[in-house]
């Protein structure tokens, strides 16, 4: 059982701690902002409750037994005491992150690692040089109560035994943290779903096809394949010499990266921002955290489908 500090109690941080507590590892958890703090008890509750509900945690979870495993600090000094890992999920923002990681350095154990969440940011050279040795980042995905892959990669000056001693540690825990031999911003996952992104502005500017139609060709087409043969395993049985000859006959363009998109500029300026206002591409009515359950009860009811289905590609390695 390790000892885990979690920086930041927002839309990952509060996740990330309720991870780490069902894990069997005792966290305590703080932010900067007093009401983001206060909260993070009840979304852990909800979630928890849906996750139990569902199987995926022990039925004898209470919320006081989550009250015990998880315990919210207002002062950093005193959420780090101790700590073996501190997790930092905090905002995306370079100068909060280097002021954080000189207040830790100033108060963390000297032998604690640094993992952060970042998914955009190269951390490492906000961080204090004598910390390097023992940092690194572990990138989550939304929700990671249910999403199992973590980004991991080692700082350039980063101890190997400490980068294998949080890998041993996620898969323990029934994740799936993938290596990366170097930071790139965006990492796997999210560099090819900023590709796609990109490709799905493009239709919808140009007026090829709707949300809803666009949604219902990932649905039916891709995403049935995807869980099963993910894309290299796809192309395995596609057979590599048809995608060399598409690849050959230039069938397709990526459209350009654009700096705006007609149709998301105009949805933003209409307040349409996404599930917490209620409308984006769709009209989302009702309780924000109801929707959010429902995400959930579905993820969890495909995730357990996958393990009796099983896939047909993997990722082999050993902590």
């Amino acid at each position: 059982m390790a000892r885990v500090a979690v920086i930041g109690a927002g839309t990952m941080g509060h996740a990330l701690a309720l991870v780490f507590a069902l894990g069997g590892h005792r966290v305590r958890l703080t932010d900067s902002n007093p009401d983001t703090l206060a909260k993070a008890q009840g979304l852990m509750e909800t979630a928890l409750a849906t996750l139990v509900e569902g199987g995926e945690a022990p039925k004898d979870w209470t919320s006081g037994h989550l009250a015990q495993a998880v315990t919210r600090h207002e002062s950093l000094e005193e959420t780090v005491d101790g700590a073996e890992l501190i997790v930092e999920a905090i905002i995306e923002v370079p100068e909060a992150k280097r002021v954080l990681y000189r207040r830790l350095d100033a108060c963390a154990p000297a032998d604690a690692i640094f993992a952060s969440n970042t998914s955009q940011l190269d951390v490492f050279p906000l961080i204090p040089e004598r910390r390097q040795a023992r940092a690194m980042i572990a990138h989550w995905y939304t929700p990671p109560y249910l999403v199992d892959l973590v980004d991991m990669i080692p700082g350039p000056q980063c101890d190997p035994a400490a980068f294998e001693h949080v890998f041993g540690l996620l898969k323990a825990m029934g994740k799936q943290p993938l290596g990366l031999k170097k930071f790139v911003p965006g990492y796997v996952a999210n560099r090819i779903q900023a590709a796609i992104g990109l490709e799905v502005q493009h239709l919808l500017d140009e007026g090829v096809a709707s949300a809803p139609e666009i949604d219902a060709a990932i649905i039916h087409g891709l995403a049935l394949r995807w869980p099963i043969l993910g894309v290299c395993a796809k192309a395995d049985f596609t057979g590599l010499a048809l995608m060399q000859a598409l690849a050959r006959n230039k069938s397709y363009t990526p459209p350009e990266p654009r700096e705006s998109s007609p149709v998301l500029d105009r949805l933003v300026a209409e307040g349409r921002t996404g599930v917490l206002a209620g409308a984006g591409y769709y009209d989302w009515p009702g309780d924000p955290a109801r929707l959010f359950e429902a995400r959930d009860r579905r993820l969890i009811a495909l995730k357990q489908a996958m393990r009796e289905i099983g896939t047909m590609a993997g990722l082999e390695r050993s902590a």
